[in-house]
């Protein structure tokens, strides 16, 4: 399983030296956050700040759109260099203009589902996709806790991914530690997004280590 430590878990005023910890810490990809106070109820950061913070690292930006109208913005995430968007399934943009105005920049695209949206939401989007991103919480704040009413979801999207021959990848995000990650690899998740568990360990790259080996 990969591991993607959540930004918004960092300490936003050493943002940069904060990802060269994660990325010496074994991070595989570098998850970012970005809220529009609109689709969910607080504000994170975006594209300056993601464009700014782009050259700490070599690993893969992993943003997530929790955005009303993404469509609008995907030029600027692009730009920024994210190498993965995803954004949600539930968000005002048509989600196959979406997905192909990412993929037109050369850029991997998926779609998040919100612990109340049932699986089959994405499944007619499924052979576009590169990536599908259960949340594990309500998206909004960090440090929730984990919602294992989700690991059925996951299964059920696994199970389709599998049966249709697909390349795509299953995320979860929320509340993801040591006592839970097991259940994910179980389930089918192949990246893991860990906020607290990581940035709040004496030793992030041990923390890292455990997550890896749990699964």
């Amino acid at each position: 399983m990969l591991i993607a430590p959540s930004l918004l878990s960092c300490d936003f005023s050493k943002f940069g030296s904060e990802i060269q910890r994660m990325d010496l810490a074994g991070a595989d990809y570098m998850h970012l956050d970005v809220m529009d106070g609109h689709f969910v109820p607080n504000i994170t950061f975006g594209a300056p700040v993601i464009k700014y913070v782009r050259p700490f690292t070599d690993k893969v930006f992993d943003v997530h759109l929790m955005i009303s109208d993404p469509l609008r913005y995907i030029d600027d995430f692009c730009d920024a260099g994210a190498d993965i968007i995803t954004f949600h399934i539930e968000s005002d943009s048509d989600p196959v203009s979406t997905i192909e105005k990412i993929k037109s920049r050369g850029v991997k695209a998926g779609l998040v589902l919100k612990p109340n949206t049932p699986a089959h939401a994405v499944y007619e989007y499924l052979e576009m996709l590169d990536m599908v991103l259960v949340m594990t919480v309500e998206p909004g704040f960090g440090g929730q806790s984990f919602m294992a009413d989700m690991l059925p979801k996951i299964r059920e999207l696994k199970n389709e991914i599998t049966a249709r021959g697909l390349d795509v990848l299953i995320e979860a995000d929320g509340g993801i530690g040591e006592n839970n990650i097991s259940l994910c690899a179980e389930a089918g998740v192949d990246v893991a997004v860990a906020g607290t568990a990581v940035f709040k360990a004496d030793d992030p790259a041990v923390a890292i280590a455990k997550l890896k080996n749990e699964n």
